[in-house]
């Protein structure tokens, strides 16, 4: 199991943007489980929507991209990367998240070459899907980023 100042040791994320509490299982480079406590105080609730939070789906999506960064950059062969989003395929949404969900965040790497990579995913809360779909991602060098 991995806590939140674990997760902050391996990707950059930072309040308010850091999207997952702990994750509860990880096989570097194939797949993780996470966790993510949602509640009322979020930022974005404020505008989303007043009198009816509902989490943003992007940002349901975001919350599994950075468990699939956490199984993706514990691989040997990604240390010292970073994980960008290159696409999303299929994402469906089933149930709104609301303050006080627990949001279990599972990802599967399907498909790793050259520093690009496919991603199973599925959120869902107490059983019942809230999203699923498959993402798409890159490992990149950061100090090639602004070149």
């Amino acid at each position: 199991m991995l806590s939140s100042v674990d997760i902050q040791k391996i990707i950059p994320h930072r309040y308010p943007f850091l999207l997952i509490d702990r994750i509860i299982e990880v096989e570097p480079g194939k797949s993780a489980v996470g966790i993510k406590n949602v509640t009322v105080n979020e930022p974005f609730f404020q505008g989303h929507f007043p009198g009816q939070p509902v989490m943003p789906g992007v940002l349901i999506v975001e919350a599994l991209a950075q468990t699939a960064c956490v199984a993706g950059l514990l691989d040997e062969q990604n240390k010292g990367k970073l994980g960008m989003f290159t696409g999303f395929e299929s994402i469906k949404f089933r149930r709104p998240v609301v303050p006080g969900d627990t949001l279990k965040l599972e990802v599967e790497l399907s498909a790793f070459k050259l520093g690009m990579g496919k991603a199973k995913v599925l959120a869902t809360v107490e059983g019942d899907v809230a999203a699923q779909g498959e993402i798409k991602f890159a490992m990149v060098d950061p100090e090639k980023l602004n070149k």
